[in-house]
């Protein structure tokens, strides 16, 4: 089954972009546009419905194993042989992979889904199907790759895959460049994640998921590896994940992924490549957990991101930028959870986020769809009375995101500002408080901008605007049910004391035993309990919610004012210009490296070729010399052989 769930959408991939893409179909059968959509449609869906339903059963049948035994291993062949080192194509299916495999395949089917109705009219239909369904194929070799080589495998062709659907449209030069931009900076990453499993073979002579953990865990064998090492393991792995799912400094990619379709950008930014990185994390949790140091760096990144990408967001005008921006904050809160040894409430984060940000990118398509391509929240604004579904979902999903109680991010982000208040780490927890303030502001802002209010569409777009077919709508209403009651997986248990349940908190029940064995998390002395942190976070929440409302709904006067005020202004120009962070990379990186590879165009041009050109001169020179003696003439002929002997008779004289 595991070969079959990850296989799937390889072959799916493989029919519609050999079949359907490359014109051999036309070629070989003709027909119609209409009945080729039709077949790519069933074959791209269907496909990842097979992986989705697979899932499902060994779910079940994982859930029915003893909690410490709960894996699935499927071996197919070795891959790699020599001398004592032999890497197979294995999978692993235990309670880690199990909830990613879910969230993947599923999200990944409404969007497929979602894709039938936004992408109806492209010309280049069949060949996006079949980058999809490779991005999903690549995706499932991550995660239940048995090895640190699979899941580079995985991780590698996520990117490339990712890098062909960012550039889809690679007529325009804008999104081309977005697609290589993504590819670049996440090699910069990639580079410490390949790194970081060298170090691993070399010190633990594997690279077997099993052998390397097992290894790890064992204290007579740790006792002879320096601390030292296992940081500096921890820390090539986390750059790795800072590239893959977008943490300082290596997020810049991700806003500027926005250039691909929308649903690219939901299959990106929701629930496959930038949780990748949180996923290997918790899987090499072994080594976090011995290395202070490395979470210490994990957590101090992570919160710095999420308060970084919150304050860009709120200036963004572009709705699927906001969105992108707060995919980042939101990945922060992520990896804050990992860092503290919170796998549980990190993982459960990516669940619930999963649900509600595909909602949120979705929603946002459905209303580029509307408009006609038009993705500037300024030209929008009172759209709920022509598109109420999206608008309804849209609400949802942004209250889920902002914590309202009791949608879905609500559990999930308690569960992650306990973990850090109760880990003694104060500082980063109010940095996460903050951010939920701010969260709320830019989602709220863009709700109301986008929906409420004064229409600011043109007459002529505004004649046109239309709800989105069911092919669109429905995927909503369903991520929609998921932000509301999604959450409820994971009610933290002091929660479900009070209303009865012991083992409120399925999630963590299911996740932890394992794979994580025990929660890292150590509680110290602190001044909140359970139920302060709660409510801070929901007056956090609330006092965004307020900010927003009166701002942009209440007296916009007085936020056009304020932005004229010296300090506002300054700060505003700052969030605006994303605090000038892509022009510092242009500055140190991008300018000098052009400039250089300029310079070495020259010396190429100049010295080597030069140098090349100039031997080449040489031989032809030497060539026509030595021809023009070929003349052909016999008395010139006899000439030489007169001059030869005698020199040879000269040579014989002297010589004795």
């Amino acid at each position: 089954m595991l070969a079959w769930l990850v296989l799937a959408p390889l072959i799916g991939s493989v029919i519609n972009g050999l079949l359907f893409a490359s014109g051999f179909w036309k070629k070989l059968i003709g027909g119609d546009d209409r009945t080729e959509r039709r077949i790519v449609s069933f074959v791209g869906c269907g496909v990842i419905l097979i992986s989705a339903i697979l899932t499902s059963i060994l779910f079940f049948r994982l859930f029915s194993l003893d909690p410490i035994q709960r894996q699935i291993f499927e071996e197919l062949f070795v891959w790699i042989s020599s001398g004592d080192f032999s890497v197979k194509i294995e999978f692993l299916f235990d309670s880690l992979s199990c909830v990613m495999a879910l969230v993947v395949t599923w999200i990944s089917l409404i969007i497929h889904v979602f894709s039938i109705g936004y992408m109806h009219e492209d010309r280049s239909y069949s060949r996006y199907f079949a980058y999809l369904n490779i991005f999903v194929f690549f995706m499932l070799i991550l995660i239940l790759g048995n090895s640190f080589p699979l899941m580079f495998v995985g991780w590698e062709g996520v990117g490339l895959a990712s890098y062909l659907l960012i550039g889809f449209w690679y007529e325009d030069k804008e999104k081309a460049s977005a697609g290589r931009k993504a590819f670049v900076v996440n090699r910069i990453g990639d580079f410490g994640f390949i790194l970081g499993i060298f170090l691993i073979f070399f010190i633990f002579g594997s690279t077997n998921f099993q052998e390397v953990f097992g290894k790890a865990s064992d204290p007579s064998f740790m006792n002879v590896v320096p601390g030292v090492v296992i940081t500096i393991i921890a820390l090539l792995l986390f750059v790795g994940a800072v590239g893959k799912s977008a943490q300082f400094p290596l997020y810049v990619w991700l806003p500027d992924a926005m250039a691909g379709p929308i649903p690219v950008s939901a299959l990106i930014h929701a629930a496959t490549m930038v949780t990748a990185g949180a996923y290997m994390i918790a899987r090499c949790s072994v080594f976090y957990t011995q290395s202070h140091t490395a979470q210490i760096v994990v957590v101090s990144i992570a919160a710095f991101t999420a308060l970084l990408a919150a304050t860009i967001a709120i200036t963004q005008n572009d709705i699927k930028k906001v969105l992108a921006y707060s995919t980042i904050s939101q990945l922060g809160y992520m990896f804050m959870a990992l860092g503290v040894g919170a796998y549980a409430a990190g993982m459960f984060h990516l669940v619930t986020h999963a649900f509600f940000k595909a909602l949120l990118f979705l929603g946002s398509g459905s209303v580029i769809h509307a408009l006609g391509g038009e993705q500037d929240i300024r030209n929008m604004g009172g759209l709920r009375k022509f598109i109420p579904l999206t608008s309804f979902t849209f609400l949802i999903g942004t209250l889920a995101i902002t914590g309202i109680p009791f949608l879905s991010g609500f559990f999930s982000k308690d569960e992650i500002l306990g973990s850090l208040y109760e880990s003694g780490y104060v500082i980063h927890w109010i940095v996460a408080l903050m951010t939920v303030c701010l969260t709320a502001l830019y989602m709220i802002r863009l709700y109301i901008v986008t929906f409420e209010g004064r229409t600011r569409v043109s007459n002529n777009v505004k004649s046109h605007i239309h709800e989105s077919p069911l092919s669109m709508t429905i995927p909503l209403l369903i991520l929609a049910v998921l932000s509301i009651f999604g959450g409820y997986i994971g009610v933290p248990d002091f929660m479900g004391k009070v209303i009865g349940i012991a083992h409120s908190n399925v999630f963590k029940d299911f996740i932890m035993p394992s794979v994580f064995v025990k929660e890292t998390v150590t509680s110290v002395p602190h001044l909140f309990g359970h139920w302060s942190i709660t409510v801070l976070s929901i007056i956090s929440a609330f006092i965004g919610v307020l900010i927003a409302i009166y701002f942009y709904a209440i007296k916009p006067s007085i936020r056009e004012s304020l932005i004229k005020v010296p300090i506002f202004s300054f700060l505003y120009s700052f969030s605006y210009r994303k605090w000038f962070v892509d022009e510092a990379f242009d500055t140190i990186f991008v300018r000098p490296f052009n400039a250089l590879a300029v310079e070495s165009g020259k010396f190429d041009l100049k010295r080597i070729d030069g140098a090349v050109n100039g031997i080449s001169e040489v031989v032809v020179k030497a060539a026509t010399l030595m021809r023009s003696a070929q003349s052909g003439l016999l008395r010139l002929y006899a000439a030489f052989m007169a001059l030869g002997v005698l020199a040879i008779l000269l040579y014989i004289i002297y010589s004795a």
